[in-house]
């Protein structure tokens, strides 16, 4: 019934249709199995989209050279790739990592913070331990992926962003959603791509 549901979801299913071959991989990356040259090509697939991507695996299997690859050989490949571990982040600087602050919106906020979001405009950010935001953050997310609008804290004045985001995780998303520990339509939203 939505006409702008329908536009988005045929411009999806193009993306993903066209069939090409991947490009050569930088030098750091041997790719020389069948399965090795299988991940690519799902790699360049997902690059040519705007979509999210979810990126699983164990930790040291290259989680986040794939989510810089899809930057590489994305139509956003000339503009910022910002990573992020959310496990390095305390949860209390969490929001103010990610939407940014203005000067005075806390005590020690000096200058006003732009934050990853922002930062990234036409580029890439790279949420790398997706799983360690705490609920609260994630609910924020979720609405900036949305609306693409970003609102630093202590501000009203909402930014009109536009990046692509790319989260990986070693954890099993659905069963921290069972956990009540991630959220079911973040996940959603994260995962058009996996």
């Amino acid at each position: 019934d939505d006409p702008v549901a329908a536009k988005r979801l045929v411009e999806r299913l193009r993306e993903l249709l066209v069939d090409e071959r991947a490009p050569p991989p930088p030098p750091e990356i041997v790719a020389e199995s069948a399965a090795a040259k299988r991940v690519l090509a799902q790699v360049a697939r997902a690059a040519r989209t705007h979509q999210p991507v979810l990126v699983t695996g164990e930790t040291g299997t290259g989680k986040e050279q794939t989510a810089r690859l899809v930057h590489t050989w994305s139509p956003r490949a000339s503009k910022r790739f910002v990573p992020i571990n959310c496990a390095a982040i305390p949860n209390e600087l969490m929001e103010g990592e990610l939407f940014g602050y203005a000067k005075g919106a806390f005590s020690g906020a000096i200058r006003s913070y732009d934050g990853a979001l922002m930062a990234a405009e036409g580029g890439t950010v790279f949420l790398d331990e997706i799983d360690d935001t705490p609920v609260p953050t994630q609910v924020k997310l979720l609405r900036v992926l949305e609306d693409r609008v970003v609102t630093r804290l202590g501000e009203s004045t909402p930014h009109q962003v536009d990046f692509r985001i790319v989260a990986a995780t070693n954890q099993n998303l659905p069963e921290l959603i069972e956990q009540g520990r991630f959220g079911a339509d973040l996940y959603e939203r994260l995962a058009i791509l996996e």
